[in-house]
């Protein structure tokens, strides 16, 4: 098992992306090459720089991929907003989207500060 595998932040991540995709799958088809492309790269994103950081040599570094993380989920919140408003996605599922990425950036802030906090030892 990798090390990214282990992390609860990495597996809420994944599920989240499954979440994204599966909301965007009704928005239309003429937002396939944009809104929709646009939310499901910025999802995966989330776990595949923890992913990525977690095979750094540093803690210093895996923090500065977990900082790309969390800006990759400031996107899909971002994104999930202008969708809202363009009535692609109901208030349900944006309410779900909402929720857990303040869980995930919760969680993301947290695992960084752990890194940092380790590296100064």
């Amino acid at each position: 098992m990798f090390r990214f595998e282990k992390l609860d932040v990495w597996q809420r991540a994944i599920d989240h992306a499954g979440y994204v995709y599966t909301v965007t799958r009704s928005f239309p088809s003429d937002e396939r090459f944009g809104l929709t492309n646009q939310m499901r790269r910025a999802a995966v994103s989330i776990s595949s720089n923890i992913a990525e950081g977690s095979g750094r040599a540093s803690d210093i570094d895996f923090a500065h991929f977990l900082e790309f993380s969390y800006s990759s989920l400031m996107e899909v919140v971002s994104q999930a907003t202008l969708a809202t408003r363009q009535n692609f996605l109901q208030k349900q599922p944006f309410d779900h989207i909402y929720h857990e990425s303040e869980e995930l950036a919760r969680m993301l802030s947290g695992l960084r500060g752990t890194l940092l906090q380790g590296s100064k030892s």
